[in-house]
């Protein structure tokens, strides 16, 4: 939980992801050794923090450019264990998003800041990051490791850019952003469908960037998309921590003050007379879910249009998984059957769980009940998550029986 914060800080420091991402490691074991004989300190991440920049500063004063680093980093010490905020919607001082920002810079190819930052801000696993880019792990790894050596070797700043350096950076930072929610909102492993804190800086981030970029309407598209997404958390896990699908959701326990604030979001992201980017349509078909009482309510024939404007503006095989699915509640199974049947020979969704899942879902309902059975099984021997692989396996038995 507190990684991000305390790699932020440091990297202020030495400006090298790479070095403060060992540093904050270094700062961890340090804790796992001591706190179990001293107690845990009252304020845990503030220890840690300083810890580590503690650390770092001996780090720099072995360098050669000891005089210069020591006195900036003894400007930054004494903030090391005030967690700022921003002070206007123009200037964040936010260390978190600096590293974002930094992560993010165009001397890195796209899918290489979105990797870097999922690992140090979203504190992923290299196996994770691989999940939610539909690649091999060892691309993933070589693609994290060169992309920390470039920022070293290019003396990257440790800021948040302005003007047009911001606007070119703006798509990535989003894009991290994004992913980084959804790992916390479906977790692709472990024995919780959920990561909660995930979900929170997540949204902090993209509460933070909207305020930042008041007149951006894809921040708001963000933020808005979130703040819809979020709102259900509390309906998508039952006593026991078991997935609860969408159609069989209690809508009580969805929060009315984060809809209320996503559909704001959503109506500063609609600017007049221009075309809505890929966040804002996302969010806009959020807003659908969210405005129908019950799940019969919901405007599938609107959803399944707003998908089709989102795969002409941001094409995807996951978008148009999505749509069929839509399609199939707007026209009926046996029209979404083809749409699902063109994507099996897609390369990147050949290990996607969702696609046998889907597949599944629209052969029950057509009655072919051995085949459903067949795609809940590959669904579930494919997902990570043991939550899902339950209700997976439970969906194929409820077919065959």
């Amino acid at each position: 939980m507190e990684s991000a914060r305390i790699i932020a800080g440091v990297t202020r420091i030495v400006r090298d992801v790479g070095i403060a991402e060992e540093i904050a490691q270094d700062a961890l074991v340090a804790a796992l050794e001591q706190w179990p004989r001293e107690g845990v300190p009252d304020r845990p991440g503030a220890w840690l923090t300083a810890t580590a920049k503690h650390r770092a500063i001996d780090l720099v004063r072995r360098r050669e450019t000891y005089a210069r680093k020591l006195a900036e980093a003894g400007r930054v010490l004494p903030d090391a264990t005030h967690d700022p905020e921003p002070s206007g919607p123009g200037d964040i001082d936010d260390d978190v998003l600096r590293l974002i920002f930094t992560a993010c810079h165009p001397v890195l190819s796209a899918e290489a800041r979105t990797a870097l930052t999922l690992r140090l801000v979203g504190g992923l696993r290299t196996d994770e990051i691989a999940r939610a880019f539909l690649v091999p792990e060892a691309t993933l790894a070589q693609r994290i490791v060169r992309a920390k050596r470039t920022l070293a070797t290019s003396g990257v700043p440790f800021e948040v850019p302005y003007g047009e350096d911001r606007a070119a950076r703006l798509g990535s930072v989003l894009e991290v952003i994004y992913l980084i929610f959804n790992e916390g909102y479906a977790a692709t492993a472990g024995d919780d469908l959920l990561r909660p804190a995930l979900c929170e800086d997540a949204l902090r981030l993209a509460r933070l960037l909207a305020a930042l970029m008041p007149k951006e309407p894809e921040a708001h598209g963000l933020a808005a998309l979130l703040e819809f997404q979020a709102s259900r958390t509390a309906a998508r896990t039952g006593p026991d921590g078991e997935p609860v699908m969408l159609a069989d959701q209690n809508r009580r326990l969805w929060n009315r003050l984060l809809i209320r604030r996503g559909l704001a979001a959503l109506e500063r992201a609609l600017e007049p007379g221009a075309a809505a980017g890929p966040f804002t349509l996302q969010a806009a078909i959020a807003a659908c879910h969210a405005q129908a009482a019950r799940y019969e309510d919901t405007d599938w024939a609107r959803i399944a249009a707003l998908y089709g404007l989102l795969a002409a503006r941001a094409p995807s095989p996951v978008v148009e998984l999505n749509r069929a699915v839509a399609v199939s509640m707007a026209e009926g199974p046996a029209a979404a059957l083809p749409l699902v049947d063109a994507l099996t020979d897609v390369p990147a969704l050949r290990d996607y769980h969702l696609l046998p899942s889907v597949r599944g879902d629209l052969l029950a309902r057509l009655g072919r009940s051995e085949e459903a059975r067949a795609e809940f099984e590959r669904a579930a021997s494919l997902t990570r998550n043991g939550r899902e692989r339950e209700l997976l396996l439970r969906r194929a038995e409820e077919s065959g029986a």
